[in-house]
């Protein structure tokens, strides 16, 4: 018996082991973190933590699938031509206001990351934004950065939009709608679309005494090339890929009706618009499938799945279990204290540490303390979601769409100081994290 306890606890140790390094590497950033997660799930196989056939069944296969499938659906929308429009329209709509032009974008990047990949809509936008802030003469560090938070912002709103939602419904099986509308009572869609007009309007009035009111922009508008009058869009491939999107998105919303899993129904949409393209769609003027492949981030593909197997191998030697007894008297006291006290823990936390992880290790700790009867598990599943999403905006390390909108700056000649950084970040999640905090206590807490 003593070798029997003494084998478990060296395994926990292991697995706790690999787990931490991984997690620390990934903060460092010297090493690609895809690179890192990968060799970390690796270890816990090679070490005996989980065996081969565990660890293929710690992934949950449906949304791997389900991800790349929409990656694919995005992949032909972001080559339709439809978003460039859409931003080039943006300056026309902000009336020479350069407040307006951020906020317009803004809104879009945080709208289109409700169904497409953020990093996916920082390489939509950014590039519209540099072009134009390059033919006034300002600096393109406000746009970017500002872009990169929105469309960090708004991707758990919806089942679709990025990994931590997709989790939850791994963990819980929650459905597409009800992100919408759940229990009676609002969830994450209108939350947080509540909370990100908030930070919209706390933004306008910033940025309006940034920029000093308005200043002329129509002129360079009108000298962007292509303009929207020269904007080669093929309107049969535009219309063809708003079609299937929408139609996916639709079924993905009837998945209960339909009985096919979301990962399925999303395939047999990516499948058809592929087939349709490089059949039917032969006459447009589109990318090729090959193309496609090629514009998808493998690498993150093989993150997450690395990211199912390390927290397989913790869940699978009871340290999830463990640490849900740990922190039980916190988040069991009351729902007031325990949400609150979840909520606001995690904030700073996912500000430095890839927020996927933590998110996912602490989906199953609530699920583990509902199961025992110790709480009620949905306001802290929206409070370890929302503040998960949210917190990872403070710095870089947090959330790599972020990354993305600097590394591009980068390119374009332009470097962003951490203190420029904060200076955009900081008010962006003190904002849209009160906010938040106070509708999930009124609609999940306190009804």
């Amino acid at each position: 018996m003593f070798a029997e306890v003494s084998h478990l606890e060296l395994l926990q140790g292991i697995a706790l082991t690999i787990l931490s390094v991984t997690i620390i590497a990934i903060i460092w950033g010297k090493i690609d973190r895809s690179a890192v997660a990968i060799f970390g799930a690796i270890l816990m196989v090679i070490t005996g933590v989980l065996s081969d056939i565990e660890a293929f069944n710690a992934v949950d296969w449906n949304v791997i699938v389900l991800i790349i499938s929409m990656w694919i659906l995005a992949g032909y929308f972001s080559k339709s031509g439809i978003p460039e429009l859409l931003a080039h329209k943006a300056v026309g709509w902000s009336k020479g206001s350069l407040s307006n032009f951020i906020i317009i974008l803004g809104t879009m990047a945080g709208i289109v990351s409700l169904f497409v990949d953020n990093i996916l809509v920082i390489l939509i936008f950014a590039p519209v934004a540099l072009h134009i802030t390059r033919l006034i003469k300002i600096n393109p560090v406000p746009f970017l950065v500002f872009i990169g938070l929105c469309a960090n912002f708004t991707g758990s709103a919806l089942l679709i939009g990025d990994l931590p939602p997709q989790m939850l419904h791994s963990v819980t099986g929650i459905e597409f709608l009800s992100f919408i509308w759940f229990q009676g009572r609002p969830s994450s869609f209108i939350i947080l679309m509540v909370t990100f007009a908030a930070v919209l309007l706390f933004f306008k009035v910033y940025f309006d005494k940034k920029f000093r009111g308005k200043m002329e922009i129509l002129t360079a508008f009108e000298a962007l090339e292509p303009t929207p009058r020269n904007l080669q869009i093929d309107k049969g491939f535009a219309a063809a890929t708003v079609a299937f999107f929408t139609a996916t998105i639709i079924a993905l919303s009837l998945r209960e009706i339909i009985g096919l899993r979301l990962g399925a129904i999303a395939l047999i949409g990516a499948s058809s618009m592929v087939l349709f393209m490089e059949t039917a769609g032969r006459r447009y003027k589109k990318p090729s499938f090959e193309d496609i492949l090629i514009s998808l981030d493998w690498r993150a593909v093989l993150f997450y799945i690395s990211l199912f197997i390390l927290i397989g191998g913790i869940n699978s030697q009871g340290l999830i279990e463990s640490a849900a007894k740990a922190i039980s008297p916190l988040l069991t006291s009351n729902d007031y204290v325990g949400v609150t006290a979840l909520y606001w823990i995690t904030v700073p936390i996912v500000g430095v540490l890839e927020h996927d992880a933590y998110i996912l290790a602490f989906l199953y700790i609530i699920k583990d303390l509902a199961a025992q009867g110790a709480i009620m598990p949905w306001p802290f599943y929206w409070a370890i979601l929302w503040a998960g999403t949210l917190g990872s905006n403070l710095t870089v390390a947090g959330a790599p769409a972020l990354l993305a909108a600097l590394n591009m700056c980068e390119r374009d000649k332009c470097k962003v100081g951490f203190k420029e950084f904060i200076g955009y970040s900081i008010p962006f999640v003190l904002v849209s994290v009160s906010v938040c905090y106070l509708l999930l206590m009124v609609f999940w807490v306190f009804i």
